[in-house]
């Protein structure tokens, strides 16, 4: 009998912000539940630490290089196929549910544009790119705000594979899509609770981008996944036909903006948290682009209503760890509203559950918050728990490397369906075949010329079980961290003379990561 899954999957949620994975002030006992039954991965990364990338990455198995999404702005190719559509075509149900970012959520134009074509030439019309393909068309505009507007607006489906979506849009308490249509069902006057223009002071918690929201905790993001993951596990209960399903639960939190609703905003205070050990100030060896966000924030500069990273003090930071644990809080208990609707269904006996997140945040980590292309181990390691009723016995802790890129082939795996060629990772229920697949390689690229650079940054980093590598197009200094040694990535090694062979030897494994790498998609129609 072929498994069900339910995958859960969190929004810039680090590893080290469960219980199970050593945190020991936040409490999640529905997550930490998992992991006591199943296995945890201590060292499981992101492969771009950016949220549609790694998406896309999750659904497809592909890299951000190969699947087309190498940054937030670029949707996912809808002739893409994912593991939803081949579990659907291998006769399972698909759902998703939640937050997708498959496509773009925001109305703002690009900053990466084409460059203008030299003196005396044009651009021959359509034929701007490489491919056909355009990518502005009402088919890409499906997780938009301004389509929503419309009310009879509604996906089309199926999306990605997906036979049903209901989809959340954004963050905090003024996402959109089919959530806030739900919540407006329940609470007409929506637009009077949510917002920073409605929210009750409190100034015990001082952070960019908190405030205390009037949306109950019943009308949140997180709630309205568990409600409609409760009434899909109905439907195929009810169902009775033996079919499988594939559930994505995917929630927004714990992303920022830093709103958790009802008792869950102050269930954490700032003076009981503990920040980050390397919530320090910058010194001589604080890479450039670290130094560039203080520089900014000290001088007024930051932007503190982005996406990107900015710099904080210890105290802003503490107010943002307190209310992200109440979001991580909330997001266990509704995990286990899912959990005990599958159990009194009897659908657990024959279902695989997955739980991971699309990356990490600093939280305070060399005292910033948010993402940038600044690979520690706060932004590119997530949690990863697999548990599969077929495996005997309890908690197992896995040491091995792995990372997102895996997880598609895992589950098709898992499911008895053979991956699609071209499809990238491991099955991670095996050791690694090959040292190659002992590392994890990361990918990044930006839109905005940030952080110091003069170009949009391109970043690639190489983790092995002892070093962390990373390097940064036309840019003459790098990282290079002695995971073993300086787990806190405190002392960059990339100008210690003594370690300039082993820098050569990490080059040469990322220069055969790449390769390895490359497409092997589409197959030869002949030999020549």
């Amino acid at each position: 009998m072929k498994p069900n899954f339910i995958f859960f999957v969190t929004d810039q949620h680090r590893a080290d912000h469960l219980g199970c994975y050593g945190n020991s002030i936040v409490r999640t006992p529905h997550i930490d539940g998992l992991a006591a039954r199943g296995t945890a991965f201590d060292r499981f990364y992101v492969v771009s630490p950016i949220c549609m990338p790694s998406r896309a990455t999750m659904m497809t198995g592909r890299m951000p290089s190969l699947n087309g999404v190498r940054h937030n702005g670029l949707p996912l190719p809808l002739d893409s196929v994912t593991i939803a559509d081949v579990l659907s075509a291998g006769g399972y149900r698909t759902a998703l549910i939640g937050k997708s970012h498959l496509q773009n959520i925001s109305e703002y134009p690009p900053s990466l544009v084409a460059e203008a074509p030299g003196a005396g030439l044009t651009h021959a019309s359509g034929c701007e790119e490489p491919r056909r393909a355009r990518f502005d068309g009402p088919e890409y505009r499906q997780e938009a705000p301004s389509s929503w507007e419309d009310p009879s607006y509604g996906m089309r489906l199926p999306y990605y594979g997906f036979d049903r979506v209901d989809l959340a849009i954004d963050h905090g308490d003024q996402s959109g899509g089919d959530y806030e249509r739900w919540a407006r069902r329940h609470a007409p006057d929506l637009d009077r609770l949510r917002g920073p223009e409605n929210a009750e002071p409190d100034p015990r918690y001082d952070a960019p981008q908190a405030w205390r929201t009037r949306v109950p905790a019943e009308l949140s993001t997180s709630a309205f996944v568990a409600e409609r993951s409760e009434q899909f596990l109905d439907q195929m209960a009810a169902a009775g036909d033996g079919r499988p399903f594939f559930l994505k639960c995917s929630f927004p939190d714990p992303h920022h903006p830093f709103v958790p609703p009802g008792r869950y905003w102050d269930m954490y205070r700032p003076d009981d948290v503990e920040i980050p050990a390397t919530c320090v100030a910058p010194d001589e060896n604080t890479p450039p682009h670290v130094r560039w966000l203080h520089e900014q924030r000290a001088a007024g500069k930051a932007n503190l209503k982005g996406m990107l990273a900015v710099a904080v003090s210890p105290a802003e930071a503490r107010s943002a760890l307190a209310l992200t644990y109440g979001l991580i809080a909330q997001v266990d208990d509704m995990v286990g509203r899912v959990l005990r609707k599958a159990e009194s269904l009897g659908l657990l006996d024959n279902t695989v559950i997955v739980f991971t997140s699309d990356h990490g945040d600093f939280l305070g980590d060399r005292g910033l918050v948010f993402k940038a292309p600044i690979h520690y181990q706060s932004l590119i390691r997530v949690p990863f728990i697999w548990v599969d009723p077929a495996s005997a016995g309890g908690a197992r802790r896995e040491q091995a490397l792995a990372s997102t890129l895996d997880i598609a082939r895992t589950v098709l795996t898992r499911a008895g369906i053979a991956p699609f060629n071209g499809m990238q990772g491991r099955d991670l229920t095996r050791p690694p075949s090959d040292d190659l697949a002992k590392d994890v390689l990361i990918e990044e690229d930006g839109q905005r010329s940030l952080f110091g650079f003069q170009r949009p940054p391109r970043v690639r980093t190489l983790v092995t079980d002892r070093w962390r590598y990373t390097v940064y197009l036309n840019s003459p200094w790098g990282e290079f961290y002695d995971l073993r040694e300086d787990p806190g990535e405190l002392h960059n090694l990339w100008d210690d003379p003594a370690r300039r062979a082993q820098r050569g030897e990490l080059a040469e494994r990322m220069v055969a990561k790449l390769m390895a790498g490359f497409d092997r998609s589409p197959l030869p129609t002949r030999l020549a």
